[in-house]
């Protein structure tokens, strides 16, 4: 490896000590953007070792770097040690015998250059894509195993770790490439130009030996020319686009689940799962389709009876006619096709999941504001709860060959960091082996706890109260509501600092935050998750200004100093209050529709855009007219200040002129920032999502008459 630095573990503060709170300082600006997020934990098949992602910004080169980390338990006190440092790292999976990592990357060549770069003046030629790597955990440098100008989607290991699969993009060779420009220059044939996949197999020796002889030899000709890994046997191919990878225990089977070439869901047909015969693997023999849905499939794991097959669902549905229910867990029978249920009768909804040592199948499920582990060991068993902390447990990894399991963890006081637990039972006496945002326990931090209230027609809804430091459960606070984006998603016990949700850097600005989880939400049941439909925006809508109504009857919040903002549907719904209430001194809103026409033709989720308004625009047009914000616009009186990144396809940023330029014609004071270069997530430059929050801040400060800002 490039450099290693090696940290002891340091034990973190289980609790935060409200006497000394007083004395500590309250998080900045600056802080509260160097928090570290961890998209990916894998425990090692021995349970001894822990590659984590760890994703932090990188101000001076202007990203987001996501780089590798490996916690090693064989050393007292266990070792943190960081493998990776090019900064765009992911997906890292262990070989099944632990001798290996393999993760994508794109980082460029050792010679400075990317491989297409140094074979191509061609500007596309020119970018890096996304090859397999691998390095082992026992030090060293990381290498490529696979090349090409094509990326790779997805890859998975072999039982016996002989053998790596993957899946890219079909290539085209140069005279292909030349045919295609010779008639179509520089124009972009939407959809028609794009390509299904093949899935190629790679033998690990040989992958081994070419990596070590090609240091040693000029590269040839005809494998400077070549689009794809000089070793890499062809096995399969798919019109779709693979999105991911599983070989069965027994090494019999690959099954894969497919996303659409254009990354848009537009037609369910194109998400489905297929599996491949490995013992007779021919690009013949077109794949086995194992569902025919109107679910989108995801997160495929394996069964050790290598007939079995698990796989969630967070949109759409497998039963029936496409409907969004809360997240759920099934079974597929990779032999006869049969899909069951499993955690049927769970209340909330069912998250990511891993296999257990023993068979079981351990998941995430959240009810409410809490997201716990739960385990089962058949579909007709229970679905058991595992003792453990109040708050939300993530991205959990349970280890192929001993009862332990690594997962993140983190509440409303305790910022996320990885655990290790020595089993599913054991969850509360886990220890931390990270602590990459230490910093926030040593900060005078918001404290909060959930709010329950009844909306206009009688439902129950909930949502988080999120305090300002020393203003716990204080009275007549000046308040933003802040609205989760999704819909399907929610708001409750667990830590987040970002662009996105910063509500912890409100709170500290001096507001009382109120995070409602509206209809729509996950986490309280399908009927109410169902809820939402076909009144996109006008039903969570009453849930809000319910719940703001019931605080300010309460006494908590100061009617005098109300604002709200929002991103992505919370900019929808942002847009939709401020047309129906004249209470909010300020908004800010991001990324958010005003109406659902255009909107429909421009998100890459227009399959949900249509089922959530009841049809497609000419099917319900008077839907569409009475839930587009746009279409009430001279009730607005709130300064509003919007921001949209450049190349969004979720919510293309025509809506967000649109909404400016209908705010500026009625002289309501509005603020428009565009972040160049990023799409819906903003995560392209760390500057962008800083300078978003920063001037939110300043807004609401100007306009709301209170909080303040940096």
């Amino acid at each position: 490896m490039t450099r290693s630095w090696l940290f002891p573990i340091a034990p973190l503060v289980t609790l935060v000590c409200l006497a000394s709170a007083a004395d500590q300082p309250k998080i900045t600006l600056d802080e509260f953007f160097n928090y570290v997020e961890l998209p990916n934990v894998q425990i090692s098949p021995d349970g001894n070792s822990v590659v984590i992602a760890a994703d932090r910004a990188d101000w001076d080169r202007q990203i987001f770097q996501t780089d590798l980390w490996l916690y090693r338990d064989d050393v007292p006190g266990g070792s943190l040690t960081r493998l990776t440092q090019s900064g765009h790292e992911s997906t890292p999976r262990w070989s099944p015998d632990g001798r290996w990592i393999a993760f994508l990357s794109e980082r460029k060549s050792p010679s400075g250059k990317g491989r297409d770069e140094e074979e191509s003046k061609d500007a596309e030629a020119d970018k890096t894509v996304a090859q397999v790597y691998l390095i082992s955990p026992n030090g060293g440098e990381a290498f490529p195993i696979t090349s090409g100008e094509e990326e790779v989607h997805s890859f998975a290991w072999s039982p016996h770790s002989k053998t790596i699969y993957f899946a890219a993009r079909t290539p085209w060779n140069k005279d292909q490439k030349d045919a295609y420009k010779k008639i179509w220059k520089d124009t972009v044939q939407y959809r028609a130009a794009e390509r299904g996949d093949v899935i190629y197999s790679l033998d690990l020796e040989h992958a081994l030996q070419f990596h070590a002889a090609a240091g040693a030899r000029e590269t040839p000709e005809a494998e400077k020319d070549a689009n794809t890994t000089p070793t890499a046997r062809a096995i399969a191919s798919t019109p779709w686009r693979v999105h991911q990878l599983e070989i069965a225990p027994d090494g019999r089977r690959l099954a894969f689940v497919t996303t659409s070439v254009s990354e848009r869901q537009e037609k369910l047909e194109e998400f489905e799962i297929y599996s491949v015969d490995l013992a007779n693997p021919s690009l013949q023999t077109p794949p086995r389709q194992l569902t025919h849905n109107e679910a989108f499939e995801q997160e495929l794991v394996w069964a050790k009876d290598s007939r079995h097959l698990f796989f969630g669902v967070e949109q759409g549905s497998v039963e029936g006619k496409y409907r969004d229910y809360q997240e759920r867990l099934y079974c597929l029978d990779a032999d006869t096709g049969d899909v069951e249920r499993w955690a049927a009768d769970f209340e909330g909804s069912v998250g990511r999941h891993s296999l257990l040592s023993d068979g079981r199948i351990l998941a995430a499920g959240r009810v409410g504001t809490e997201v716990q582990l739960y385990s089962q060991q058949s579909s007709k068993s229970a679905f058991t709860k595992h003792p453990g902390w109040a708050g939300t447990y993530n991205h959990v990894s349970a280890a192929r060959n001993s009862p332990r399991l690594a997962f993140v963890y983190s509440s409303l006081q305790r910022p996320m960091e990885v655990y290790l637990a020595e089993g599913p039972d054991k969850l509360e006496q886990a220890r931390p082996i990270t602590s990459f945002n230490k910093l926030f326990t040593d900060r005078d931090l918001p404290q909060g706890k959930p709010y329950q209230w009844k909306s206009d027609d009688g439902t129950r809804v909930e949502g988080m109260l999120i305090y300002p430091p020393g203003k716990f459960e204080a009275r007549n606070l000046p308040m933003l509501t802040l609205i989760h984006g999704g819909p399907a998603d929610a708001d409750g016990n667990h830590f987040a600092a970002d662009w996105y949700q910063w509500d912890r850097l409100a709170a500290t600005n001096g507001w009382l935050v109120f995070e409602p989880n509206y209809r729509g939400s996950t986490g309280y049941g399908d009927k109410f998750i169902l809820g939402i439909v076909p009144e996109i925006v006008s039903r969570p809508g009453k849930d809000i200004l319910s719940g703001v109504d019931a605080l300010v009857k309460d006494g908590i919040a100061d009617p005098d100093h109300l604002t709200i903002g929002g991103y992505s549907y919370g900019g929808y719904m942002t847009n939709w209050l401020i047309t129906q209430t004249t209470r909010f001194k300020a908004a800010v809103t991001g990324a958010g529709a005003v109406e659902h026409a255009g909107n429909w033709g421009n998100d890459d989720m227009t399959y949900d855009d249509a089922y959530f308004l009841g049809g497609r625009p000419w099917e319900t047009a008077k839907r569409y007219y009475d839930e587009g914000a746009l279409f009430q616009m001279d009730k607005v009186r709130t300064p509003t200040h919007l921001v949209a990144g450049a190349d969004d396809i979720r919510v293309a940023v025509s809506e967000d002129y649109l909404l400016d330029h209908a705010l500026h014609s009625l002289g309501v004071p509005s603020t428009l920032l565009i972040f160049p270069g990023e799409g819906h997530s903003l995560d392209k430059n760390p500057w962008h999502g800083r300078i978003k929050v920063r001037e939110e801040l300043r807004w609401l400060q100007k306009y709301g008459g209170a909080g303040s800002a940096e």
